[in-house]
């Protein structure tokens, strides 16, 4: 067994059950790629058991804290039990939810996404890379399902040394798929598109989106960012009178209108825009159209914090746009999905385009991810997504 040793006073972070070793932390030892390694403090404290990353500058993610833990096939079929068996406790209006969530679940680098009868895997370090097929197994075992489609095409896996990988692993067919949630249908594809092929971590907010619609009955929303259309289909089934969705790709605005016909809502409530939304905001403000209902749900701006300062001024400058085309009394949910942009600087971010727009505004709501999607006390990190619900003072 390979054993890490780190630099003096480097420990404080393990002994807080925080899974991360940074490359800066370690005075000696290494291991192959995947291979379990034992953590040990400068005074050969036992900290964890960890996956090696060599090229990573996450260079070890702990599996264990519990030194009689052994890291083999039974430590994964136990931890993915106990993931799938977590999501009992959480109300979901749907048959697409987030099954295993990384390190808010004991397993660093794995995600886990279930549609309907399909599981969607994303397998982003070098440990989970490893247990790869024990942890196929293991999920198929316990789910009852048999089909299992891969989607590690993520690029934090170039960081780790490892190469994109795509296609089935267990089962095949149409990667097609039809959900449902809350009082909607949502199509989706698995091979194609963000993330596991959707936004699951949205489901709360989109429901949330509906119920203010149904509400403040409104009349003109704008969805910047759209994708698919959730937030759309969201906004129609509240009764929203028209929806103007824009988003850069074309196939995310297809699947938008096609989301849209399959709940059975008139096209001509709709306008679905392939364009740059930036631009849009822009030609909206010059022309003096007003909206009052816009969803700002963009995409990750600051993958880390090295990134938040430039993440910080696009984010305000769309705020800045939104909150002046919003009419008062209109309500804005805005959003913030890169881990690098704290729920503490988001807040001033919108704040200050507030302040630049010359618009104040009620905060309403705080808005997270999905509770399947859980973050946990040692493991911060877990927020990335964060959102704000705000109305426009008269």
């Amino acid at each position: 067994m390979n054993i890490i040793r780190l630099k003096d006073g480097r420990e404080r972070s393990l002994l807080r059950r925080h899974p991360w070793v940074f490359d800066g932390a370690i005075a000696s030892g290494g291991g192959d790629s995947g291979e379990t390694v034992r953590i040990e403090s400068h005074a050969g404290q036992f900290l964890g058991w960890a996956a090696f990353s060599p090229s990573s500058k996450i260079r070890a993610r702990v599996w264990s804290f519990n030194e009689a833990q052994r890291i083999d096939a039974s430590f994964f079929i136990a931890r993915i039990a106990q993931a799938i068996s977590a999501r009992s406790l959480f109300d979901i209006k749907s048959d697409g939810l987030r099954l295993i969530h990384g390190e808010s679940d004991g397993l660093p680098g794995l995600v886990v996404d279930r549609y309907g009868d399909t599981l969607v895997a994303q397998f982003s370090s070098c440990g989970t890379e490893k247990w790869k097929s024990v942890i196929v197994d293991a999920l198929l075992a316990q789910t009852g399902l048999t089909r299992l489609y891969e989607r590690s095409d993520a690029s934090v896996r170039t960081l780790e040394g490892l190469p994109e990988a795509t296609g089935w692993l267990a089962g095949s067919g149409d990667t097609g798929i039809t959900i449902t949630e809350h009082d909607w249908k949502l199509s989706l594809d698995v091979a194609e598109g963000h993330k596991t092929g959707f936004y699951l971590d949205q489901r709360d907010s989109r429901q949330k989106f509906a119920a203010y619609a149904r509400r403040l009955g409104f009349k003109d929303v704008l969805n910047c960012y759209c994708y698919t259309g959730g937030f759309t289909v969201a906004a129609l089934a509240g009764g929203a009178q028209h929806v103007t969705s824009i988003d850069s790709s074309g196939p995310a605005i297809e699947r938008a209108r096609a989301n849209v016909a399959l709940n059975g809502f008139d096209a001509g409530r709709t306008t679905m825009l392939d364009a740059d939304v930036n631009a849009m905001l822009r030609q909206y403000l010059k022309e003096g159209r007003t909206f009052d209902a816009i969803v700002l749900d963009p995409p990750k701006f600051a993958p880390t914090v090295t990134h938040a300062e430039r993440a910080a001024r696009a984010y305000k400058d769309i705020n800045r746009l939104a909150l002046s085309i919003l009419a008062p009394g209109g309500v804005l949910f805005t959003y913030s999905c890169s881990g690098g942009i704290s729920a503490d600087l988001f807040h001033k971010i919108v704040a200050s385009a507030g302040t630049d727009a010359g618009v104040d505004a009620f905060i309403c709501e705080r808005m997270g991810g999905a509770p399947d999607h859980p973050m946990t006390v040692a493991f911060p990190e877990g927020e990335y997504l964060k959102g704000l619900v705000l109305v426009r003072k008269p």
